[in-house]
Formats: structure tokens, C-alpha cells, sequence
């Protein structure tokens, strides 16, 4: 049925053709989380934790916080303590610029550094359960704290790639992430409401997945559906408008683990 959502598409490029000639960026006091575009019904899954699914994630994400792995012996805990109080504010600042690479790496990544380099253990798979457990548990730790990503001065430019990819035409359908995002959120395409784009809660749990999955995730659906080739996930270029995403985001607070249509 996908060409139902291209017809959709073409429809709203149609009746919004002229703002698509210049991206207009959202004034910081119009900003909106994806959860105010959501149905109640689906709002109350979010607000309950335990009508929440990605809590399970959250809940297998603390118990593997707490093992000892690799060839080091050593869990998270050992080096980080409660993650409580060690990981509270983290994830709300990634991605964060890494000197290892000397570059940004997402929270993801991170975990994955700390495992090679610290637990000397295999990292773990993009989009594995596990991966995405441990993620989900240390930024869910930061829910409801503010949005800091892309403050450091080191991430200027790689913020700024970041934003030149958001708003660059790309694919068949020789769209940008800006036509939706910023022109024409609010607006409904093949029954859903376009949003502003902002990634407060990730990773989150989408109904359409019935999984938990990660941002970068997202990311190469809306690029596939524009018939773009995606990004490898980790690819340097989703890292980086991952940052300016979240920089846009700056000041929101984080809803990990979020859940989304």
C-alpha cells in the first residue's frame, strides 16, 4: 500500500507547493512534541509506565546495567554506581563530541565505546534488544529534564552539517526534511499528523513497529520515504542530523521511553 502514502505525498505537495520554495524554521516558543499531536488514548499509554511497553526495554536495560561482562568482568554499575544520580542528564546531552574519533558520537555509540574500551567486551548490535535496553534505561533516567545537546562549541560544524542535510532536497520525491517538519507540520499526510520533527523521546516505542527502536531508525524510514537511499545506521551523516535535531530541540524535555503511532 505504499502507493497510498506517495498519492498522500503528492497531495500535500500540491496544496503546499508555495512555502516548499523557502524552509522557515519553527520560532522557539511554537515548538511541540510529538505527544501533543497524538490521540488521548495514546497519550495515556506514554503517561502510564505500566501501560507502557518500552518500560520492558527500561527494565532489561537496568538488569544487563548490573552485569558483569567481557573479558574485564566488569558491568556498568562497577564504574558508574546507581544510574539514578550517574546517568541523570546524560542522554539530554548527546550526541556529545567524542575525542576518541574526535567527532560526535550518539548515546548509542557511547555505550558501545564504553563496552570495547572499558568491559573490553563485543559491541552490541544497532537496533538489538539489547542495545536499545541499555539505551532506553540510561536516558530514561533524564526524563523530564531539558533538552542541552549541541551547547559544546566543539559541535559547531558538525551541528551545522547536521542542518544542511535537514534542510537539502534529496530523492525522487525531491524533498527535505524541513517541507514537512517546518512547513507544513500539523497538516495530515496518509492520516497522520505531521509533526515538528523534535526527538524527545527516543528511543521510543511505535505502535507501527510494535517494538522499541532508535532514532537513527526513523531517520532512514522518512529517507526511504522519499526515495532516498538511506544511511547506514551510525553513518557519520545520521549522527550528525541526529545533533541538530536534538540542538533544535534544546530546552524540551526528554520523555524516554516515549510512544509514538
Amino acid at each position: 500500500m505504499r502507493w497510498i502514502g506517495t498519492i498522500a505525498l503528492a497531495t500535500l505537495l500540491n496544496v503546499a507547493c508555495v512555502p516548499f520554495l523557502f524552509a522557515v524554521e519553527i520560532p522557539p516558543d511554537q515548538r511541540r512534541s510529538g505527544f501533543s499531536f497524538m490521540a488521548p488514548d495514546n497519550q495515556a499509554i506514554q503517561n502510564d509506565d505500566t501501560a507502557n511497553p518500552g518500560m520492558l526495554w527500561v527494565l532489561d536495560g537496568e538488569a544487563l546495567w548490573k552485569s558483569k561482562i567481557g573479558a574485564a568482568d566488569k558491568s556498568c554499575a562497577d564504574c558508574h554506581n546507581d544510574a539514578s544520580s550517574s546517568m541523570r542528564g546524560v542522554a539530554a546531552r548527546y550526541p556529545a563530541f567524542d575525542t576518541k574519533p574526535g567527532r560526535p558520537v550518539n548515546l548509542e555509540q557511547r555505550i558501545n565505546l564504553c563496552r570495547a574500551d572499558h568491559q573490553q567486551a563485543t559491541p552490541l548490535a544497532y537496533e538489538s534488544r539489547d542495545l536499545l535496553a541499555l539505551t532506553a534505561f540510561v536516558a530514561q533516567q533524564s526524563r523530564g529534564m531539558p533538552i542541552e545537546a549541541g551547547a559544546d562549541p566543539q559541535l559547531e560544524p558538525f551541528v551545522a552539517k547536521g542542518r544542511e542535510l535537514f534542510m537539502r532536497r534529496q530523492g525522487q520525491l525531491n524533498l527535505s526534511c524541513a517541507n514537512c517538519h517546518d512547513d507544513n507540520w500539523d497538516k495530515r499526510l496518509a492520516g497522520s499528523a505531521v509533526t515538528q520533527g523534535h526527538p524527545t523521546g527516543y528511543p521510543l516505542y511505535r505502535l507501527e513497529w510494535q517494538s522499541l527502536g532508535s532514532l537513527q531508525r526513523r531517520l532512514r524510514a522518512c529517507i526511504f520515504g522519499i526515495r532516498a537511499q538511506p544511511y547506514d545506521i551510525g553513518a557519520p551523516e545520521l549522527v550528525e542530523l541526529e545533533l541538530y535535531l536534538m540542538s533544535r530541540a534544546r530546552g524540551m524535555p526528554m520523555e524516554t521511553p516515549a510512544v509514538r503511532p
